[in-house]
């Protein structure tokens, strides 16, 4: 049941900074930085926070219960199990969003597609290190 907590709490949170990230990147925002800047995109990034559990609970939940029905595969080993939720969390947020508007292209694709690969992996491998029984 911590397994889900862990992909409910966490992985909305750091996919919705790292969605953040990446439209700031590929619209071009940080081209030239300054800690305002810095400030201001932290800044968005509390502002939108209550949006990006609204829109990310129920992926994240989804990607648990893929991690949860690995998990129950003796076969499957931890790392394994990761890699296979990182693969998923990638090709499903590339195809969701990397392919969208003008600019679509690889470092687009690669952009959006970590913003799946990352969170499913993290929460995958905490939930490995703390809901072992």
């Amino acid at each position: 049941m911590k397994r889900y907590l862990i992909f409910g709490a966490i992985g909305p949170l750091v996919g919705g900074f790292l969605m953040l990230l990446a439209t700031t990147v590929d619209s071009g925002y940080w081209t030239d930085t300054s800690w305002s800047e810095i400030g201001k995109f932290l800044g968005a990034f509390v502002r939108t926070l209550q949006y990006s559990y609204l829109f990310g609970i129920v992926p994240m939940l989804m990607l648990g219960a893929i991690d949860d029905i690995l998990y129950h595969v003796k076969r499957i080993a931890p790392l394994v199990r990761m890699l296979i939720l990182g693969a998923v969390g990638f090709a499903t947020a590339a195809l969701l969003y990397g392919s969208r508007g003008p600019d679509a292209g690889a470092l687009q694709f690669v952009l959006y597609g970590i913003v799946g690969l990352v969170p499913a992996m993290l929460s995958s491998w905490l939930a490995h290190r703390y809901d072992a029984p």
